[in-house]
């Protein structure tokens, strides 16, 4: 039955039933996807290729760079410049260590100006007891203010240094006078004055 049928029609039949449309969608993404590989590749050819390039001009440019320097570079100046630097050295190391001893030096100086400072301060603003008391032999005012004092009469000084106030206690009484000790009155009147009170 089959030989019975037209063989046009038969293999009419049998191409219809082939589906090659999904075949056909396969071989068109295959080619897009080609394609796009093609010219990713193309893009990375291009810039492998600039990338070459540059650095063949960087290298290039170290090369004449480094023939510039190898021929300017003299083995003696390198060695006198050694030696330049070695005396520096040598000179820098020398006023360090004089220095050093000058610092030394002027640090037991320190100490001894500090104990000397210690000691005066100690012995306060009028010294100690023995130059104390040259001075107040020597100082007619000290014996004076002195003499004063033990009178239960303190006199003070203004800030021009002048005695112009004078402070009298009794103690028997326990009465504190100030007296403004005034020029325009004679010694006469102050000396019966201080007498009175104390």
């Amino acid at each position: 039955m089959l030989l019975e049928e037209d063989p046009a029609t038969l293999i009419h039949h049998t191409i219809g039933n082939f589906n090659i449309h999904p075949d056909k969608t396969a071989i068109g993404r295959i080619n897009e996807s080609l394609s796009t590989l093609q010219q990713a590749r193309d893009l990375r050819v291009r810039e492998a290729e600039s990338a070459l390039k540059k650095l063949s001009r960087n290298f290039q440019t170290l090369a004449t760079q480094h023939s510039e320097t190898v021929s300017a570079h003299h083995s003696t100046d390198h060695a006198s410049q050694i030696v330049e630097l070695d005396t520096q050295k040598f000179r820098v190391a020398k006023a360090a260590s004089d220095l050093e001893i000058e610092g030394e030096r002027l640090e037991q100086e320190l100490e001894g100006l500090t104990g000397r400072l210690h000691e005066l301060n100690l012995q306060g603003a009028e010294g100690d007891g023995a130059m104390r008391s040259k001075r107040e032999l020597e100082d007619p005012t000290i014996l004076k203010l002195k003499v004063y004092r033990s009178l239960g009469i303190d006199i003070d000084p203004d800030s021009s240094g002048t005695y112009n106030k004078a402070t009298i206690r009794n103690t028997q009484k326990g009465d504190v006078h100030v007296v403004n000790i005034d020029p325009r009155f004679s010694r006469f009147f102050y000396a019966n004055y201080f007498w009175q009170t104390i």
